[in-house]
């Protein structure tokens, strides 16, 4: 994988460093999965957690589609790794999944919400599933959260495979 990570700028305006922040982040976590075979994307966390590398990568990919497809862009469908009888398949059902179909996907999703962004103003909003309105500002820095805490655990998953170590 050729993975370019861009530092955010120290100075910019407020689109430009949200969007600069999410990019970061969602290299970041390209970045803990480079280099590393199927098994050792699939390997897990420790119990009880099912959490893993690919799960990661499965979450975010329906993450991504959640906040720009769904919310942002008002389309419905299906969750792409997990179900409503099986909420956790993103993380769960990591066992079998094809490590090409979850980047596939999640860089399709990335994409996507990069189109989505793209089309709107920061206060343009979009509904969530129980009618709460929510702002492109509110997503992006939710997005950025949502990567930043993940991508700890993508630290602690990569130092636990190989002992890489690294922001």
């Amino acid at each position: 994988m050729d993975i370019e990570r861009v530092d955010p700028p120290y100075e910019a305006d407020e689109r430009s460093m949200l969007e600069s922040w999410l990019d970061f982040h969602r290299s970041t976590l390209a970045m803990k999965c480079d280099g590393l075979s199927d098994d050792e994307l699939r390997e897990r966390s420790v119990p009880p957690s099912s959490i893993s590398l690919l799960g990661l990568v499965r979450h975010m990919a329906d993450v991504e589609r959640n906040w720009f497809r769904w919310v942002l862009s008002g389309e419905h469908g299906p969750g792409l790794f997990w179900t409503p009888e099986n909420e956790d398949g993103d993380f769960d059902d990591v066992d079998d999944a094809s490590v090409d179909e979850a980047f596939d996907a999640w860089r399709a999703e990335c994409a996507n919400a990069r189109q989505v962004a793209a089309s709107l103003q920061l206060e343009d909003t979009g509904t969530r599933r129980h009618g709460e309105r929510v702002s492109l500002r509110w997503v992006l820095v939710h997005m950025i959260e949502e990567y930043a805490r993940h991508n700890g655990h993508a630290d602690f998953l990569r130092e636990r495979i190989d002992g890489a170590t690294g922001e």
